[in-house]
């Protein structure tokens, strides 16, 4: 079995694995409640599940640092004989992130998360948000643009390991300054953004992006969810060629299973996603439909590609997960959170943890015209057993179809995925 990046992730892993030991050696040399270490000037140091928070006197300012780490393991076998192996790792670091968040009366809040398993972009939001207007945020920094419920939703809580096959499309994180605000139970966020702060800012075009939601049901017990959101980017010509692709829902695959190639003469590209959840109780149904028009410089015509998922999940002896409309700072608005694990279902406490299962169908379309990058249908089902509050199995198996497929020659594709996660986050 050959192994990746693993060294990058040994500090957090002991780090995560103590986690839970943390409060109760805090409370036995500090002194109020439990996890608390009182200061000589009223500052207050607490070590929960949430990691290390520091609190100044009358919330003039609090430092809380947490992490997270997330390792990967499983198997794939391709049904098309004579194809290359799936995996060139069977075990690998997906995500070792150190984060901390710095808060300013209440009004600023400065975000800085970086990842030691992420060789090009191990910064991933560094930004600050002011909060001096009611019910409105104003962000500037590396953050995610307003794109696609899926994946706004903290890597920490997405449902399966991966995002769906639709994800290729969003445009994740850049550099740009965003405005979301919450009107009751609608939220809007617009942004201009560039490129992203670990290449360069000038050198993926400008973007502008916005999303709309609505959520006409929201209560403890039941919430409804609707979304709309827009991004347009510009291309620079002389930049790297434009590229879209998608490997099967894990992160072990070595080579996508469709992939457009360079579209070098992209000028521009448009994206227009809808979203759809409804959360009654322990259940939650999530979709979305993207698509996306890629306009061509010179006479040639544009190209389109589309994808979608529908998923649902149920929690099967806990919480359903929660609706948050408004973040801390950024572009995160109208997105669900993970699962709560409840006092009495902690292993630590005697417990048996939390067990959710899911299943999921995705689609992606890049094939038009001259540009043959395949469709792939994935069918995905999970299951996630969170047996304290900051950790988490998964368990995934997906069966993937793709033709034809980038990496076998344009052939038709069938593959098996078994993938596992062990998470802690703090």
């Amino acid at each position: 079995m050959r192994v990746r990046r693993l060294r990058t992730g040994l500090v957090l892993t002991l780090a995560a694995a103590l986690c839970p030991a943390l409060p109760a050696r805090a409370a036995e040399v500090g002194a109020g409640k439990a996890g608390d270490l009182a200061g000589p000037y009223g500052e207050r140091l607490t070590i929960d599940e949430r990691g290390i928070t520091l609190t100044f006197p009358d919330d003039a300012a609090k430092l809380r640092i947490g992490g997270r780490l997330q390792l990967d393991f499983g198997a794939a076998g391709l049904r098309q004989p004579g194809l290359p192996e799936p995996f060139s790792d069977n075990i690998a670091v997906r995500r070792s992130w150190i984060e901390s968040y710095l808060t300013l009366g209440r009004t600023l809040e400065l975000a800085f998360q970086y990842d030691f398993a992420e060789p090009t972009r191990p910064i991933s939001d560094a930004a600050i948000g002011w909060k001096g207007i009611p019910d409105t945020i104003l962000t500037l920094g590396n953050m995610k643009e307003p794109f696609s419920l899926d994946q706004l939703i903290s890597d920490n809580n997405t449902v399966f390991t991966e995002r769906s096959l639709a994800d290729a499309f969003a445009p994740a994180r850049n550099f740009g300054f965003a405005i979301g605000r919450t009107m009751g139970n609608w939220t809007a966020v617009v942004g201009v953004f560039g490129g992203n702060v670990n290449t360069d800012i000038r050198s993926e075009g400008v973007s502008a992006a916005a999303r709309l939601t609505a959520a006409p049901i929201n209560t403890d017990a039941q919430v409804l969810h609707l979304g709309v959101s827009g991004n347009y980017r510009s291309l620079p010509r002389n930049e790297a060629p434009l590229q879209l692709s998608a490997r099967s829902e894990a992160f072990l695959f070595a080579r996508p299973f469709v992939n457009t190639g360079d579209i070098r003469d992209a000028a521009s590209v448009g994206r227009v996603g809808l979203e759809a959840a409804y959360r009654h109780g322990p259940v939650l149904i999530q979709a979305e439909y993207i698509r996306t028009e890629v306009e061509r410089f010179g006479a040639a015509r544009p190209l389109s590609f589309q994808g979608g998922y529908v998923e649902a999940s149920v929690v099967l002896n806990g919480e359903g997960r929660r609706y948050a409309l408004t973040p801390e700072y950024g572009t995160t608005y109208a997105i669900f959170s993970g699962v709560r694990v409840g006092d009495a279902e902690r292993v630590s406490n005697g417990g048996f943890g939390v067990f959710e299962f899911a299943a999921r169908f995705s689609a992606i379309d890049l094939d038009d015209g001259p540009v043959r990058g395949g469709i792939e249908r994935d069918v995905s089902v999970g299951l996630n057993w969170y047996p304290d509050r900051n950790v988490r199995l998964m368990a995934d198996y997906v069966r993937s179809h793709a033709a034809p497929s980038a990496i076998a020659g344009g052939r038709t594709i069938d593959a098996d995925t078994f993938i596992g996660r062990l998470q802690f986050y703090w």
